[in-house]
């Protein structure tokens, strides 16, 4: 996947999930847009499994475009971390909405993830430089 790659999910009409990729600075960078749930997913799962397919050393997820997300997505998160940790790596959670650091409170799963307040703060990759 190269950079400003993006995926469209869920029906026509239907409210749907815009997922941005870019691969820069010795890091993978999703930047999910719209509603992230069961009927949206794919677009998504698509990206991530494109992402730590490299194996990445750091994925971060830019969550300042979700207006929503559900277990699913919760899910396809989790998965994510445990992928990248078998590889030595590691996804961060960046600029999370109220909702998504809501979501992680109740979750606890924002205990398991570092969580920064932006991109950029999540820091290049490996080789990154930047």
């Amino acid at each position: 996947m190269d950079a400003d790659t993006a995926a469209r999910g869920g029906p026509a009409g239907a409210d749907q999930l815009t997922v941005s990729v870019d691969r820069s600075a010795g890091r993978w960078v999703l930047a999910p847009t719209g509603e992230l749930d069961h009927d949206s997913a794919e677009p998504f799962r698509e990206a991530l499994d494109g992402a730590l397919r490299d194996p990445p050393d750091l994925v971060v997820v830019d969550c300042s475009g979700l207006l929503f997300c559900d277990s699913t997505g919760l899910n396809l998160l989790l998965r994510a971390r445990l992928s990248a940790q078998a590889d030595g790596g590691e996804v961060v959670l960046a600029a999370p909405t109220a909702m998504v650091r809501r979501m992680l409170e109740i979750t606890g799963a924002g205990e398991i993830f570092r969580v920064v307040d932006s991109t950029a703060e999540a820091g290049p990759g490996p080789g990154g430089g930047g």
